[in-house]
């Protein structure tokens, strides 16, 4: 292998959305610089299972529901 070839790994601090500090080691930044997240795993709904809404633009939804009201959609 290579020397040389890995960027440098080091301890940094990652600001969750709601204050939460945590230490986790990276490459982004250098030794013991604060990381703030605007999206975090603990608030964001791909990672909490959040509701799915439909959004109707220009009737789409309500039309292919019409259309297929009978097969239970």
């Amino acid at each position: 292998m290579k020397a040389d070839t890995h960027p440098d790994y080091h301890v940094i601090d990652v600001k969750m959305t709601n204050g939460t500090i945590l230490k986790m080691r990276s490459t982004w930044g250098a030794e013991g610089d604060t990381l703030s997240l605007d999206v975090d795993p603990t608030v964001h709904p791909a990672w909490i299972g959040g509701s799915n809404r439909l959004v109707d633009t220009g009737g789409r939804v309500s039309r292919f529901k019409k259309k297929y009201e009978g097969l239970g959609f």
